[in-house]
């Protein structure tokens, strides 16, 4: 029995399927006016839409409206392919639903991003999609900034701008039936258990020093000043002062 995905009222089991040799005859049938060809051409292509549509599951946004703007990109796909390449479409197709679906989502989300920013955005992608229609590799950064005029750091900006936000509760794989998610691959140097337990007990530490001790402290090594300039500001001689500062860390030694 045909597996079955019902989604905008298709059913993916009757969608008909077409080779990289009938895409293109189909496409040139299409530039000529072809309406029969243009229909048939975009149902055989649903399929592509809706293995795109799966990775933006986890959106929040309406599935249905994100399959309606991959279609939309495919329509663009299919108006600017170009068939003098030796290049199947949906290589060409992906990326162009992919844009259009992220836009979508860019647009309707609570992160505004400048219309200029956005502009150039738009620019990058183009590019990108331009220059690796050419080529078996990806753009790189340089090649990207070159065909636009932008400098390399302006089209990181770009397309960091326009990336996704990521959540910290968002999975990243199932193990053993736990959800892996972002938070739990994430690594703390600065705020590690051991550092927050000898914070604590620095705290208790300081504590336990006279108001004198704290004092000096506080002027020697957060203020910055000699002992002479301390002694001279809490009224007791320098000796003393250097005394008193060695018994406070030597304290505060023995307490951690």
């Amino acid at each position: 029995m045909s597996s079955r995905v019902v989604i905008c009222g298709i059913n993916t089991a009757n969608l008909p399927k077409i080779s990289h040799k009938e895409t293109i005859a189909l496409i040139k049938q299409i530039r000529e006016g072809d309406d029969q060809a243009r229909e048939h051409f975009l149902m055989a292509n649903m399929r592509l839409v809706l293995s795109i549509v799966q990775r933006f599951n986890h959106k929040k946004e309406c599935v249905d409206d994100i399959f309606q703007v991959g279609c939309i990109g495919l329509i663009k796909a299919m108006q600017n392919f170009n068939t003098d390449y030796n290049l199947r479409f949906s290589t060409y197709a992906v990326p162009m639903i992919i844009g259009e679906i992220r836009r979508f989502l860019r647009d309707n989300s609570a992160v505004r991003i400048s219309r200029s920013i956005r502009d150039n955005a738009y620019k990058v992608l183009q590019a990108r999609q331009s220059i690796e229609a050419g080529l078996d590799r990806e753009a790189s950064l340089d090649e990207i900034a070159a065909a636009i005029d932008l400098s390399v750091n302006e089209v990181v900006y770009c397309l960091d701008a326009i990336s996704d936000p990521v959540s910290l509760f968002d999975p990243v794989y199932h193990d053993d039936g736990d959800t892996v998610m972002v938070m739990d691959q994430l690594k703390d140097n600065k705020n590690i258990d051991e550092n927050w337990l000898n914070s604590v007990n620095l705290n208790e530490a300081i504590n336990k020093l006279s108001s004198r001790e704290k004092e000096i402290l506080m002027l020697r090594f957060y203020e910055g000043k000699t002992q002479i300039e301390v002694s001279k500001e809490v009224g007791i001689s320098q000796a003393q002062v250097s005394r008193l500062e060695k018994n406070a860390i030597a304290g505060l030694q023995k307490s951690i």
